[in-house]
This record gives structure tokens, sequence and C-alpha cells, in this order.
């Protein structure tokens, strides 16, 4: 943008960010992030400045602006940013414990936030369903994560459990305790799912040993197994529907 020059007339250019002061609150209303996003609304703000907010305050010579372009440059998207671990966070100058868990507290919000419209529709009626609800929370984690579902005789889900975190690559939820929480809570049924970290959803040969130990002890309880869902990146494996169960 142009602006003319107080003494001849002729035009001028507007100070590039290289001549603002360093720090925001000194910056020209119209310029600052919070005063952007509380007068023309947060949509308005680009991904940088949203970051910026989190981030809070700057560093010596470095603004919040300035840490949220480099925080972009590192984690070009906000998936990036959230499968990552707080090591990594730390490698990016200036970014200290109380900022990174800014940003991450609110990507976690963000996840929940998704998973909290599609929880509105409480009846399971396909694989695609359960998928839905967990792959955007499920895609990206590090190790292996096992959850139940528990529904009653309409396939309503009454209760969510995760049983249990493992390695890398390997999750060993134990059959009885998937098999009590579910009489606790008067379960007619359950889906477990669990997550490759690898992103390739095929089952393991464990994976195939314990859905089929679970359906076994499941009949001798009264709760049926559903489905086995294993989540990968933005690809899901189904038992059901692949006729193993």
């Amino acid at each position: 943008m142009m602006a003319s020059d107080e003494t001849t007339g002729t035009p001028r250019e507007r100070p590039d960010s290289a001549d603002r002061p360093c720090r925001i609150k000194d910056w020209p209303e119209d310029e600052k992030p919070r005063e952007k996003l509380l007068r023309r609304g947060e949509h308005m703000l680009s991904d940088t400045e949203l970051l910026a907010i989190l981030i809070g305050t700057g560093t010596a010579g470095r603004t919040a602006l300035d840490l949220a372009r480099r925080v972009k440059q590192v984690f070009p998207t906000f998936r990036d940013m959230g499968h990552t671990s707080a090591g990594q966070w730390r490698l990016i100058k200036g970014l200290g414990t109380a900022k990174i868990c800014r940003i991450r507290a609110a990507i976690e919000i963000a996840r929940r936030f998704g998973e909290e419209s599609l929880r509105e529709r409480p009846r399971v009626t396909q694989s695609a369903d359960v998928a839905a609800l967990y792959m955007l929370r499920m895609r990206d984690l590090k190790r292996e994560i096992f959850r139940v579902i528990y529904l009653n005789s309409r396939n309503v889900v009454i209760h969510e459990q995760e049983m249990e975190e493992g390695t890398v690559n390997q999750a060993n939820p134990v059959v009885r305790e998937i098999l009590r929480e579910g009489l606790e809570h008067l379960a007619v049924s359950l889906i477990c799912v669990h997550n490759h970290p690898s992103g390739d959803p095929a089952p393991s040969r464990e994976d195939r040993e314990f859905t089929r130990a679970l359906a076994t002890a499941g009949k001798a309880v009264g709760i049926r197994v559903l489905d086995h869902i294993i989540i990968g990146d933005n690809r899901y494996h189904s038992f059901a529907d692949a006729g193993d169960l």
C-alpha cells in the first residue's frame, strides 16, 4: 500500500515488517492480531495470526507473530502440529513450555470439537460411523491406543473406555477386563477400535487372534462383539465388513 509523503505529496511505501517495532503492542491497531480478531472476527485471521494469539508474547527481537511464522515453517499444517512430540516443539527457539502447552491444548480442543459433532449421532449402524468418530483423533497417534465402545440393544453407545496404551506397534488389551467393563454397564454388544501408528490398517496375526478370543469369550457371557476396527492414515479395516466375525 502506498501513502503520500507529508512534505512533498509524492507516494511512499508503507514500512514493511522489518521496520515495525519489535513489540506487537506498538503496532498500529489495525495490524494487531487480537484487535483484528475482536473487530473483524476470528475467521478473518490467518493461521499465523491465530498461532500468534496462542503464543501470546515474543522474545528478544522477535514478536509472537515472528514465532508463529517459524512454527508454520517447521509444521506447515495444524495436522502436522497435532502429531509431534513436545521435544520437536522445543527445537523452535523462543517457544517455552507455556507457549507449547497452549498450542497443543488448542489443537486437542479442535480435535474434541470435531468428535462432538459426530457424537451427536448416538446410534452406530455401520463401521463407517465408528471410523469417522475416531479417525481424526487416532490416525496420527505415535502409540497404539485401544478403545472399546459399549452398546445397548438398539446399538446406542452407552459407554466408551480406553483400555490400554501400547508401544509403537502393539497393544495388549485384556479380554477379561473388556468384558467385565461391559457387564458393569449392562452392555449387549461392543466394538473395539485401535490404531496402527504405521498408517497401514491391515490386521496383524495378533490382531486376528485377539479378535477371535474376544468374540468367543463374549458369547460365553452374553456380550456380542460387533466389530473390531483398525484405524490407519485416513483408512480403516473392519473385521465385520471383511467377514471375519
